[in-house]
């Protein structure tokens, strides 16, 4: 790697002496998913990545699913739309430092927003920035909390069909007791389960979302 290279993979030196941080180079990130080649490319694969910086890794991970979205849903724009939405759905970030946070949330609706060419007022895109500030957060995964020291919860969205979604909210330290034995962030569980979400939000479609955004 020159150096060239990795400067480009820091912002200042002090950011890497006070937090650590450095971000996964792109080639690094495609070998990665390689690995898991095909839970990358399935819409409904959730996937987090706990230190997200503004978002080298999930960037990737949701143009894949994008693909899929394409290969699969390209001659319905209605199920095109709702599909893509849905990857992003599953699309999470955990990031200790907040202007990290927003450039993920922002980055990430940028490639959601130019797969389906609409502009930034769209409802389609505000119903995208709606699911991002839920799914992008900007907390300490370590000690899964928030700056306020409150815990961490995640959505955990479905699609319905028929332009239908459902959201349901977990804390993250349950999610990870969970993964450990069910080895998927968000699994089926019976009604009598411990890990019972923190709240069931009614469904919502594309338009209900996006007046969440401005409300």
């Amino acid at each position: 790697m020159s150096l060239k290279e990795a400067e480009s993979l820091v912002k200042s030196k002090q950011r890497v002496a006070d937090h650590g941080e450095v971000f996964t180079p792109a080639w690094m990130v495609e070998d990665m998913l390689r690995l898991v080649k095909d839970e990358s490319e399935r819409i409904d694969a959730r996937v987090l990545e706990p230190a997200c910086g503004s978002g080298n890794f999930l960037i990737p991970v949701l143009l894949h699913k994008l693909i899929t979205v394409q290969a699969k849903h390209a001659k319905s724009q209605f199920e095109k739309r709702h599909y893509a939405l849905f990857s992003l759905m599953c699309t999470y970030g955990i990031e200790l430092l907040p202007d990290n946070a927003q450039d993920c949330r922002d980055n990430l609706a940028a490639v959601f927003n130019s797969y389906l060419g609409v502009e930034a007022d769209n409802e389609w895109a505000l119903a995208a920035r709606w699911v991002l500030a839920a799914n992008i957060v900007q907390g300490d995964a370590l000690s899964m909390t928030l700056p306020n020291g409150q815990p961490i919860t995640f959505p955990e969205w479905g699609y319905l069909g028929k332009g239908k979604y459902q959201r349901r909210d977990f804390r993250y330290a349950d999610l990870t007791q969970r993964a450990s034995f069910e080895g998927t962030l968000f699994g089926e569980v019976a009604e009598e389960d411990l890990f019972t979400p923190t709240r069931t939000h009614p469904t919502m479609n594309v338009h209900q979302l996006a007046e969440q955004a401005t409300a």
